[in-house]
């Protein structure tokens, strides 16, 4: 049987609320930071224009019961063309990117300042509530929850007979940290520095070949199956008439 605990409010005011509000304030000051110690090096040409290619394509593959059968024929023809076509690439002239990362001082140096600009506030952060902060039970969830919950909302509470639906301070901290992503784009636009999902996507893709993207696209737009979606449309509308009269 789980226990029911009672909250006291001095938790709410010198725990929750505290831990709540220096999370915010210090993804802010991260993001200002990070725009300090980005360089002002102009992005490559051509990898700029490889992006704007993948780009287009998706937009044709997303877009591409909305015209007509030959229409999509001659774009597709104009992208995966294996003579002189967009997302086309040739064996001999792909890139290895992470020599090209390499060889460039300020792009290495780029990724490390992001990187750090990410390990130290949370590693600092996370030393500071485990430190003040460790053992409290800081809120309770308005819902029920199950026991697969127990081990992400109690970290650092070993009480196996306390609901599952309460949630320690430890807890509170990590929910907060992917939590307020949407509080963030808000405050400080989509393309902002404190996204810290996409930071470990970028971490974990080091090396990554934009070249590969090329390929992938094609294949992709290859293997789509064309169904113009328009004539159709007119025998929707219709049966919804006859529907609407009856």
């Amino acid at each position: 049987m789980a226990e029911d605990l009672v909250l006291d409010t001095a938790i709410r005011d010198w725990v929750l609320i505290p831990l709540s509000v220096v999370m915010v304030l210090i993804g802010v000051l991260r993001h200002f930071v990070a725009k300090l110690m980005r360089s002002n090096q102009v992005p490559d040409a051509k990898i700029v224009k490889e992006g704007q290619v993948v780009v287009r394509a998706r937009n044709l593959r997303a877009s591409a019961n909305f015209i007509p059968p030959k229409s999509f024929r001659a774009r597709r023809l104009y992208f995966s063309n294996e003579e002189n076509g967009l997302l086309y690439v040739p064996k001999g002239q792909a890139q290895n990117a992470q020599a090209q990362m390499f060889s460039d001082p300020n792009m290495a140096m780029d990724m490390m300042k992001k990187n750090l600009s990410m390990i130290i506030p949370q590693t600092l952060t996370f030393a500071w509530v485990n430190f003040f902060f460790s053992g409290f039970v800081a809120a309770k969830i308005p819902f029920p929850l199950t026991q697969r919950f127990r081990s992400m909302l109690q970290n650092g509470i070993d009480l196996s007979t306390v609901d599952v639906s309460y949630v320690s301070s430890r807890s509170w901290y990590f929910l907060n940290l992917f939590g307020l992503r949407g509080l963030f784009s808000l405050i400080l636009g989509e393309e902002n520095a404190t996204d810290d999902t996409q930071r470990m996507m970028q971490m974990g893709g080091f090396g990554f070949d934009p070249t590969k993207s090329l390929g992938a696209e094609k294949d992709s737009l290859d293997i789509v199956q064309h169904d113009w979606a328009l004539p159709k449309f007119e025998q929707r509308a219709e049966a919804v008439l006859r529907k609407a009269l009856r």
